[in-house]
């Protein structure tokens, strides 16, 4: 750890990204910030919430919470977690790089634009749109009134909201 640097905990489950900039204490540590995919829902979020889109989102909320607590660089912590090139994990410290937050991350790691915004999903989704597996595997999106094939436009009305 750099001395009293904040770093960037990012954490992933089965359905949910959670990132946290918490600050070491003898004491305990101390959360200064946290976003967690479920905060997406409530700008209107209507993608996973276990993607890299939503990854990338999630950091940069956490981005704009850090900005307005006046803190401006951080280090990041994935914990135990494999380091794998374009992860879920690498898309949230992009998140919170292209948000603001400065944080050391190398470029080769960092998952692509198109991935980022959903690119291959919708790709996906168009290439199974013809076929009975279209209904299941977009089945989420689908519920909540999201054609995934949009999931690229939908992810810059959220990134919008987030940036404001």
């Amino acid at each position: 750890m750099r001395g009293n640097t904040p770093r960037v905990v990012v954490r992933k489950s089965l359905r949910h990204i959670s990132i946290q900039l918490i600050e070491y204490s003898t004491n305990g540590d101390k959360v200064l910030a946290s976003a967690h995919t479920r905060d997406l829902i409530k700008l209107g979020w209507k993608g996973g919430t276990d993607n890299l889109p939503a990854a990338y989102l999630c950091g940069m909320m956490l981005s704009k919470k850090a900005k307005e607590k006046k803190i401006s660089k951080s280090i990041s912590d994935l914990g135990l977690y494999p380091s794998i090139k374009g992860s879920k994990l690498y898309a949230a410290l992009k998140g919170v790089s292209d948000g603001g937050l400065q944080i050391p991350v190398g470029a080769s790691v960092l998952p692509d634009e198109k991935r980022l915004k959903g690119e291959h999903i919708a790709q996906y989704a168009t290439k199974l749109k013809e076929t009975d597996l279209y209904k299941t595997r977009f089945s989420r999106y689908l519920k909540v009134g999201l054609a995934p094939e949009s999931l690229p436009q939908h992810f810059e009305e959220i990134k919008k909201k987030i940036t404001g």
